[in-house]
């Protein structure tokens, strides 16, 4: 099973561009059929992987030892061997790396694996090897949230994954800022603790206001929107840090104040992707906050003949996610079909 990231969505509307002809889909789960001649596969913790495990896979195979993995962004791999699902044009050079909109996935050398809990059902399984692992990765870049006031612009698959997350570490305050009140109803029973409309121009006010008047300890950034980001940026403390996730595609600039960030020691940093321990972190989190309704953020299962029509939804819908899924998955997972 594949979930739609919005990302491929953007890749559908033209809003980003990729080498076709090319199978989409890099957030899926699945179960290992086969391994290759004296193949070992092991998850981040070293663990032996066998036929049968049902698995979610890391966005992006690595090699481990070029100049980017050793220094901890194995996702950018300089190798050329590097593999990135959904992302390859298959009549390439690793052209039978797909991503996870295929009957079967050829898993690339370097791909960061790991073992899916029985807990948990594909949908929402799916969603750890980009969401998942993305806000895994953006929590551990930013130090944590525990005792954090913490500001999520954007309600969309990530944003509620952040603020689900931010709650479950014990963040002391979640503000949740999108233009729809239908995600950011969402957002309060995924852990928001406060929402306001992102369209709303007296929003940077009210969420001063909401912080005592210094602002947040850290602001996420998962919309792409440059709107959002110059409000991210504008609606820390001093001190305070931002993280920037959401700008995944070309966009107009944002003006940047140097004088600002020096007087008020801000912190600017940006996040692309994420590592294979992202992803274990992604899917021992899913499996332990049974309190978030994670079943409502993937409402709809499509069967992957039906992969067209999939995307019309999401792009009509636009839901957190829509899954897209062999035959016999479909049936298990959205019996109402």
């Amino acid at each position: 099973m594949a979930t739609l990231c919005g990302s491929d969505l953007k890749t559908y509307l033209g809003q980003r561009i990729e080498p076709t002809p090319t199978v989409l889909g890099h957030e899926f789960v699945g179960v290992l059929e086969t391994l290759g001649p004296g193949t070992s596969p092991r998850d981040p913790q070293g663990r032996l992987l066998a036929p049968g495990d049902r698995v979610v896979v890391a966005t992006v195979a690595s090699c481990g030892l070029c100049f980017q993995c050793v220094r901890g962004l194995p996702q950018k791999c300089e190798s050329t061997g590097k593999c990135k699902y959904g992302h390859e044009p298959i009549d390439g050079p690793h052209g039978l790396w797909t991503g996870g909109l295929a009957d079967v996935v050829l898993v690339a050398p370097g791909s960061g694996l790991v073992k899916v809990p029985d807990t948990l059902p594909d949908p929402i399984a799916s969603t750890a090897s980009c969401a998942g692992a993305t806000v895994a990765g953006t929590l551990r870049v930013s130090g944590g949230v525990k005792g954090k006031r913490v500001a999520v612009f954007g309600a969309g698959m990530l944003g509620l994954t952040a603020c689900a997350w931010a709650r479950w570490a014990g963040a002391l305050d979640i503000v949740a800022l999108d233009p729809l009140s239908e995600r950011l109803e969402t957002a309060a029973r995924f852990g928001a603790t406060a929402t306001l409309r992102a369209d709303d121009p007296e929003s940077p006010a009210r969420l001063v206001h909401l912080t005592g008047g210094r602002g947040v300890d850290l602001a996420l950034e998962l919309s792409g929107h440059p709107q959002a980001v110059a409000r991210a940026i504008a609606s820390v403390r001093t001190g305070g840090q931002v993280v920037l996730i959401g700008s995944v595609a070309p966009g107009p600039t944002v003006a940047l104040d140097p004088e600002t960030v020096v007087r008020r020691c801000l912190t600017i940093r940006g996040l692309h992707n994420s590592t294979p321990r992202d992803l274990l972190h992604a899917t021992r989190f899913l499996k332990a906050a049974t309190m978030f309704p994670w079943a409502e953020l993937v409402p709809r299962v499509y069967p992957l003949e039906e992969v067209e029509e999939a995307f019309q939804h999401a792009r009509d819908h636009r839901p957190p996610r829509v899954a897209v899924a062999l035959t016999g998955s479909v049936a298990q997972a959205n019996p109402a079909r």
